[in-house]
């Protein structure tokens, strides 16, 4: 039964998110001066992961993991609620952030959750359900076109009820988990440790500081596309934006049930090194694509999401559920996403928003060509890197 729990849990964790923030782009262009607030959207999964290592941190030494599992979804649900009354781009941001500070510290709580249970090699086997739920969650768009009449689904404020929705469904589930009672509760704690930074002193270890530089750095490529490549589609000419970028999450299906084979048979260097060369083929595919004016090339570069995810984010997750100190598991899988999912999308921002403000057209789209170049030489310089100084086992 706990398995049963804890692949559900991560079916509802991953089917939360991408129903609203994937069309959240498109969607914040509809509104009057959303325009000029891009670039602060596409920093939102960034600015949300700043709340991971103090939230961790509560999981680590205060409160039950599951407990603090659901308080955050229940805050999100609210938040994502009042996001469906405005249509205001400033007060729309301001709710988004709140909601995603909340929301973005249940990844790192819930794959800690599943390694306390459950062997860390054995994670692959309960994320896949994740993958499921991200694929799932275009389901929204289909029943809100054809059931309910809602023309353009990813393109209304109903992204955000059907994000409210699912936040208090896995709320839920989380209070019915199995007590997970922090590790490190009545042990004395310093500064850094109150604010959720002891993580950080993994750093000190080699094989640590390769993986967490390397994975940083391999977020700036990465995270273009979580932020623009619905806006790539949509002006491409594609319709349902969160059915077509799901294709990645359908290959990730089958590539999280590989993962810990390829971990076991050839090591961690090889598979993170895998995902980096599925990055150089996605962003290469897509200047294929622009280049030729053949879609099915944009298909190509999608289905390379389930590869890249896996085998870069939850393959660093599996390695910090390996061999960091029990004490720090939370506060360490709150590292990775903070790195991943929060420096790395800064990161990532700062470079792309820069390049597609300079390629701008005339009639408001944007030029393509540089972006793809840009991210698919970054993938291809860090696998060499990353040959080299990733840890193997």
């Amino acid at each position: 039964m706990i398995k049963v729990k804890l692949s559900l849990l991560m079916f509802l964790e991953f089917l939360t998110l991408p129903v609203w923030f994937v069309p959240l782009l498109p969607y914040v262009q509809t509104l009057d001066g959303g325009g000029g607030w891009l670039f602060a959207f596409g920093l939102l999964m960034g600015i949300g992961t700043l709340a991971s290592p103090v939230v961790c941190m509560l999981a680590d030494r205060l409160f039950n993991a599951e407990r603090v599992l659901a308080a955050c979804n229940v805050a999100c649900a609210v938040l994502l609620t009042a996001a469906c009354f405005t249509s205001s781009p400033p007060v729309l941001f301001a709710l988004t952030v709140l909601a995603i500070l909340a929301y973005m510290p249940t990844w790192s709580v819930a794959a800690a959750i599943a390694m306390v249970h459950a062997p860390a090699k054995d994670f692959p086997k309960f994320r896949v359900f994740g993958s499921l739920g991200w694929v799932a969650s275009a389901v929204f768009s289909i029943i809100g076109v054809k059931v309910l009449g809602i023309a353009n689904f990813d393109m209304t404020r109903a992204i955000f009820a059907a994000g409210a929705l699912s936040a208090l469904l896995t709320a839920g589930l989380s209070l019915s988990l199995p007590a997970t009672p922090p590790k490190a509760r009545g042990q004395a704690a310093s500064l850094s440790e109150a604010f959720g930074l002891k993580a950080f002193s993994l750093f000190a270890d080699r094989r640590f500081a390769a993986l967490f530089v390397l994975l940083l750095l391999a977020q700036i490529p990465f995270e273009w596309y979580m932020a623009y490549n619905s806006v790539y589609l949509a002006e491409s000419g594609f319709r349902y934006l969160t059915l077509t970028q799901n294709a990645g999450q359908v290959a990730e299906l089958a590539i999280m049930l590989a993962i810990p084979f390829v971990v076991r048979r050839f090591g961690y260097r090889f598979a993170f090194m895998t995902g980096l060369v599925m990055l150089v083929v996605r962003y290469a595919s897509f200047l294929v694509s622009v280049r030729t004016g053949q879609p099915a090339f944009d298909i190509v570069g999608i289905l390379m999401q389930g590869g890249i995810f896996g085998f870069v984010i939850v393959v660093s997750q599996m390695y910090v559920g390996e061999h960091a100190p029990a004490n720090l598991i939370n506060q360490g899988q709150g590292l990775v996403i903070l790195l991943a999912n929060g420096v790395g999308v800064f990161l990532s921002n700062l470079v792309f928003h820069w390049l597609l403000s300079v390629s701008r057209l005339a009639d408001g789209t944007h030029g393509w060509t540089v972006s793809f170049v840009v991210a698919g030489v970054l993938a291809a310089v860090l696998t060499v890197f990353a040959c080299r100084f990733f840890p193997r086992r």
